[in-house]
Formats: structure tokens, sequence, C-alpha cells
């Protein structure tokens, strides 16, 4: 395992395989590196990996927001692992990297959510010391 990485706009396609896991409406690597590049990293969003044997086996995505509620925070959009990685310490290490890239930042928090039904991601994230803050409400417009 490899320490993890930032990927720039030329390396977006690395992370597509893991991505797609987590965001499987996203059909082709073509769509993923248009949506990443050409709308979500003029937003902020920066885009971190973790490798095995030479392929990303983990990636992350997040962006730094100012907030009224919370002041200067990183927040993570995506986190996944292949399932044939999991367990082995790849979203550790993205996590670690982040918190510390947060703390260069003058972050004084990390948020992210997750779907209900993700009950081993909730338990990755409550052992690397998240708590539930809130509830995250939506709606169909």
């Amino acid at each position: 395992m490899n320490d993890p990485v930032e990927l720039g706009p030329d390396e977006t396609h690395l992370a597509f395989a893991a991505m797609r896991v987590l965001r499987p409406h996203i059909e082709a690597v073509d769509e993923f590196v248009a949506r990443v590049n050409d709308a979500q990293r003029p937003e902020g969003y920066r885009l971190i990996a973790s490798s095995a044997e030479g392929d990303v086996v983990s990636a992350a995505g997040f962006r730094r927001l100012h907030t009224l509620a919370w002041g200067d925070v990183l927040y993570i959009d995506d986190l996944v692992t292949l399932e044939s990685h999991r367990g082995q310490g790849h979203a550790h290490r993205l996590l670690e990297w982040i918190l510390a890239e947060g703390r260069r930042l003058g972050c004084a928090q990390i948020h992210l959510d997750s779907a209900p039904h993700r009950h081993a991601a909730h338990r990755l994230y409550m052992s690397e010391g998240f708590h539930i803050s809130t509830f995250h409400f939506s709606r169909e417009t």
C-alpha cells in the first residue's frame, strides 16, 4: 500500500473504478472525468487516492467550505474503497491525510454525510473519531 497522493486533473481517470462503486450512476470514465474536472474542481473539489500494486483501490473527494454554522471546514463528498481491498487501512490513511490537510489549512472540523444503509462505513467513521452531529434532509425539486 502506497501513501495517499493527490490526483491532478490529468490523473482524475485513475479514481474512476473505485468511485464507480460509490457512484454507480456515473457509467463511463469520460463522464466521471468531465464532472470532476469541469464542474467540481472549479468549486474547490480535490481528489486523493490510495493505491495497491499500482492501481487506485481507494479514493476520496473533498472540498473546503466556509460556513456560518461551522466556520472553515473540509467536507468529504466521496470516500470509497474497492470491496477487495477493504479492511486493509486504505480509508484510514485517506482520512488521516484529509485530517492533516484540514489542520494545515486551519480548518477546525471535517464533515461528511453517509447514507443510512452504509453501516460498515458508519463503523469506520465512528472508529476514526467522527460522531453523528446533524440530520441531513433533502427533497426532489
